[in-house]
């Protein structure tokens, strides 16, 4: 399945190859600032010439980044609806859809190299936010099945709305509440509840006072005036937790352990390369058959992808049944 704004035709050739970007990412090339514009016309006010002579936003305008996520969302995977409420994390979506099309690659090598498609693949998308953008890129872009996943009641609220206001998500997403801080799957798994892959976002920093600094590094960085704003939002359990991204997907790894019959591949990004080491110890303490790390970056930021499954080779193969 293939976005309208996937076609060759329609990438202007004077636009430039963003560096690192997975090559089924239909966001690799700079923004085509008037063809977004066509598909969501709330866009052009936002839309001027850089110092370098090339179109833009003021990336430090809140407003002019949800405008712009809206137009992306629009033409490329035909969402004509969408929005989140004030302060809530309004997420890049160029890498975002990396973590989709790298977990393509990641099923498709259970299934004879081939991308599986269609509703019969089932992901679990642990701290789907108030954006539902995982779920909206691998639902638009696969046909895949979502259930996204959130302690912020707010948040799922916000995806629901999201899904019902966009008939071509309404088959494929379903939302649920999170009741506890401190699981991950339980309370959310039904008995005999079956997901190829599950995803996750973590919040990646240690307490309240990182994240703020953060946010400030981000704010002198874009050069924004209004220092009470951030560019891209998030509420407190979005942006961090008591320990961090390592503490994070150390619990998770000690509860996937306790489900992985139900939930082939389990994964997670990582900002911060120097928790591989011992997140790799844990998925060696609780004795994952197989572990992978994959790599992503865009431009000069690298980030990466932990995988893991308590199942065999053949085991997963068997369960990939599924529509090419």
């Amino acid at each position: 399945m293939q976005g309208k704004g996937d076609s060759k035709e329609q990438k202007p050739k004077d636009l430039t190859e963003k560096y690192g970007l997975h090559s089924r990412n239909p966001h690799r090339f700079r923004y085509d600032f008037k063809a977004l514009i066509d598909s969501c016309s709330d866009l052009e006010k936002f839309v001027s010439f850089n110092k370098f002579g090339n179109q833009s936003i003021d990336f430090a305008n809140p407003d002019a980044v949800k405008t712009l996520n809206r137009a992306i969302l629009k033409h490329f995977y035909q969402i004509p609806h969408w929005d989140i409420p004030k302060n809530y994390l309004c997420p890049p979506i160029p890498g975002r859809a990396d973590y989709i099309h790298y977990i393509a690659d990641l099923l498709a090598n259970d299934n004879k190299n081939q991308i599986p498609t269609g509703k019969k693949i089932k992901v679990l998308d642990i701290g789907v936010g108030a954006n539902c953008v995982y779920p909206i890129i691998g639902s638009q872009s696969y046909g895949w099945e979502f259930v996204g996943t959130d302690i912020d009641a707010v948040a799922i609220k916000s995806a629901q709305n999201i899904i019902k206001s966009n008939i071509v998500l309404v088959e494929k997403i379903e939302c649920r509440l999170q009741p506890s801080k401190k699981h991950f799957f339980n309370n959310i798994l039904k008995p005999d509840e079956f997901f190829d892959v599950s995803i996750c976002n973590p919040p990646f920093h240690a307490s309240a006072e990182e994240a703020a600094a953060g946010s400030q590094r981000k704010i002198n960085n874009l050069g924004m005036k209004d220092k009470s704003k951030l560019n891209f939002g998030g509420q407190n359990s979005e942006l961090w937790c008591e320990g961090g991204e390592e503490t994070f997907i150390k619990n998770m790894i000690v509860e996937s352990k306790e489900i992985y019959q139900q939930i082939s591949w389990f994964t997670s990004l990582i900002s911060k390369k120097d928790h591989l080491p011992s997140i790799d110890h844990y998925l060696k303490k609780v004795k994952a058959v197989e572990v992978k790390t994959i790599n992503m970056s865009q431009g000069q930021k690298i980030s990466r992808i932990v995988a893991w499954t308590f199942k065999s080779e053949i085991e997963r193969y068997k369960r990939s049944t599924v529509d090419i």
